[in-house]
């Protein structure tokens, strides 16, 4: 077989898991990162379903689980922190699940694992793409001239490449309406091993995960959100901290920390729905093709699958790159559909807005862990299932 190269713009979780699988069917592999260098950090992610298994085809599965965040259960707490509900996380898929890591974990394991031979260009972005029937060239920003047989855009939900190839295919960039701010707080006494979630009234979440580090993990997400991008790390904190003025807990003591923060990131839950994710020589993987948002969850699993089951389709020697690009994406589709597909009533149900729908949204989670339906809510946490066999993959 001809020697083939490859170009993945992105080096998270999608683009590493992309460059490690192609490297490993004899692929020459650069991948270009804005960053300066690699991001550690993020919060929780975690790894479901047919993950699982490419995982332990990367000889990974025990690195992973070692990093994990410490995290052991999740609960519903009230404005006093008492306990309120607790939800099932026993087994591989609970809301916390037995892979449980930061993100910036889980893309350092797969990094410090890649094949010898894998390029990589920080501090540069691929500013044009000019496919033509051999192949494909990539101008970057900082004037590199790239060509390959292949161009994988892997660079996240605010990709700015998949515009200027895709154009009409992407049908749908949806904002779900919900602004999270996340940061990495000092750790008190009164914090704990459990995923501590409290909901107030006005459609506002308060959330503290442990990590690994000796620090907590703080989120704030509430509904409807606001237009933040653009605005200045200051005017955003100041913003949520008016948006949170009246919450109890410890939503305060968060408000006062993320101020100096080292880690604080502001986003805007977005959708991406395409209608194809190939076209000639480009590719589409993660959240630059499909971003399921965390109401979805999922993300990372299906990051890390995209890019075995890209690989695997483009090593089998029966079919050609095109069609080899149709095979990927037709596998992963059910995957991506259904947890892009959210259940009618989530948001209202997940950010509730007044006393009364704060009350209901209480008492209906009581009803789903009780003992009779707790395998119906554990099943809500299930992502990146099923009963397929995943595409086998010839190394070369």
């Amino acid at each position: 077989m001809e020697h083939r190269t490859a170009v993945v713009s992105g080096a998270s979780i999608a683009g590493l898991s992309t460059a490690y699988w192609l490297r490993r069917t004899g692929w020459d592999v650069t991948v270009i990162e804005r960053a300066a260098a690699f991001r550690d950090g993020g919060q929780n992610v975690d790894v479901r379903g047919v993950a699982r298994d490419v995982l332990r085809r990367m000889d990974l599965f025990d690195a992973v689980k070692a990093r994990n965040t410490t995290e052991t259960g999740t609960v519903l707490v009230d404005e006093r922190g008492a306990v309120t509900t607790e939800l099932p996380s026993d087994g591989a898929g609970g809301a916390t699940a037995e892979l449980e890591i930061l993100r910036g974990d889980l893309a350092r394991t797969v990094l410090e694992a890649l094949p010898s031979g894998v390029t990589f260009v920080y501090g540069d972005a691929v500013s044009a793409v000019d496919d033509d029937a051999d192949g494909v060239t990539l101008t970057t920003e900082a004037g590199r001239s790239l060509r390959a047989d292949l161009f994988v855009i892997a660079e996240g939900v605010r990709s700015r490449t998949r515009a200027t190839v895709f154009g009409e295919d992407v049908v749908d960039q949806r904002d779900l309406d919900v602004t999270m701010v996340f940061g990495t707080i000092p750790r008190t006494d009164r914090d704990d091993d459990r995923w501590r979630w409290h909901n107030a009234v006005r459609g506002r979440q308060v959330h503290l995960r442990p990590d690994p580090y000796g620090t907590i993990r703080a989120i704030l997400a509430y509904s409807p959100g606001d237009d933040v991008i653009g605005l200045t790390r200051a005017e955003t904190l100041a913003a949520v901290r008016r948006r949170y003025d009246g919450v109890g807990w410890e939503a305060p003591r968060i408000l006062d920390a993320l101020d100096t923060s080292p880690d604080v990131y502001i986003d805007q839950l977005q959708q991406v729905r395409m209608s194809t994710w190939h076209r000639g020589h480009v590719v589409m993987a993660g959240d630059a093709g499909w971003c399921v948002t965390p109401m979805g969850g999922g993300g990372a699993s299906l990051a890390l699958t995209a890019g075995y089951v890209l690989a695997a389709q483009l090593a089998d020697t029966t079919q050609d790159q095109e069609a080899a690009l149709a095979a990927y994406e037709s596998w992963m589709r059910p995957l991506v559909d259904d947890v892009q597909d959210l259940p009618r009533g989530l948001k209202a149900f997940a950010y509730p807005q007044s006393r009364l729908a704060l009350a209901l949204r209480g008492v209906m989670g009581k009803v789903l862990t009780s003992k009779p339906l707790r395998p119906l809510a554990a099943k809500l946490t299930q992502v990146a299932e099923t009963d397929r066999e995943l595409p086998v993959l010839v190394e070369r």
